[in-house]
């Protein structure tokens, strides 16, 4: 089985502003092995009820469908090349059926073990969601470096004029995803990563995480707002969300 659990760390970094650090746990999901969830492990459902969920319709197109298929489509109208590999989604389950995800990341390889690209999938507290459809580019420590102009309204303390940059280790003993918000004089806006440790996905560990973060979902969307609010108190320039994306997709170059 491939799919696993990951415990860790996300922080968030605003140079000379604000700072925040909180546990979660995230899964990493085979989607080959998706429609084994209830069964391998029996507390973690597959668009259904439970502690412990995963439904299709938190991603891609928003519908009950299958997701490989949908992640399939937009690496080849990206013009990626990408043979019928593995394709594995980090995100977090839903805790008693709430989940609040504002990136969740698939790493598609392709059929000779080869990482082809990573789509990251945004998603902002008014029920918009944008995919960023990056090709791989693996560093010699098999880590990926990617950039792509911001395409999307994610934050009113953020403007939309700015660039990320992806620093990434994919899910093996331990995954690792960094992300630095830049503006075009190349002044660090904000950072932000997520930390993790894998750990086998079983009822045991799903109940270890979960014990320790009893109300992680709930506590992110908290901590998204809290910390909104503290930038305001803070006098933190206001930007207001003007239109949505004009697409939901948007295609950049590896570098």
């Amino acid at each position: 089985m491939h799919s696993a659990l990951y415990t860790g760390h996300v922080a968030h970094n605003r140079p000379g502003k604000h700072r925040l650090r909180y546990s979660v746990f995230m899964l990493a999901l085979d989607l080959d092995e998706i429609d084994y969830l209830g069964r391998r492990p029996a507390l973690l459902t597959h668009n259904g009820p439970g502690l412990f969920s995963f439904h299709d319709r938190d991603h891609g197109a928003r519908i009950d469908a299958p997701l490989k298929p949908q992640i399939e489509a937009k690496l080849h109208a990206a013009g990626i090349a990408w043979e019928g590999g593995r394709i594995m989604l980090l995100t977090m389950p839903r805790l008693f059926n709430y989940v609040f995800n504002p990136l969740s990341i698939y790493f598609c390889w392709r059929g000779d073990g080869s990482l082809a690209a990573l789509v990251h999938e945004v998603s902002n507290t008014f029920g918009e969601h944008h995919f960023y459809v990056l090709p791989a580019n693996v560093k010699a420590n098999g880590a990926v470096s990617q950039r792509c102009d911001k395409a999307f309204f994610v934050s009113p303390f953020l403007e939309m004029d700015l660039a990320y940059e992806f620093r990434v280790a994919p899910p093996a003993e331990t995954v690792s995803v960094a992300m630095t918000v830049r503006q075009k004089s190349g002044a660090v806006a904000l950072t932000a990563s997520f930390a993790g440790k894998r750990r086998p996905l079983t009822n045991a560990a799903l109940l270890r995480a979960w014990a320790a973060n009893p109300l992680m979902t709930f506590k992110v969307i908290a901590g998204i707002h809290w910390e909104a609010l503290q930038m305001w108190v803070k006098g933190v320039r206001f930007i207001g969300r003007k239109q949505k994306a004009a697409a939901h997709v948007s295609r950049a170059a590896a570098r």
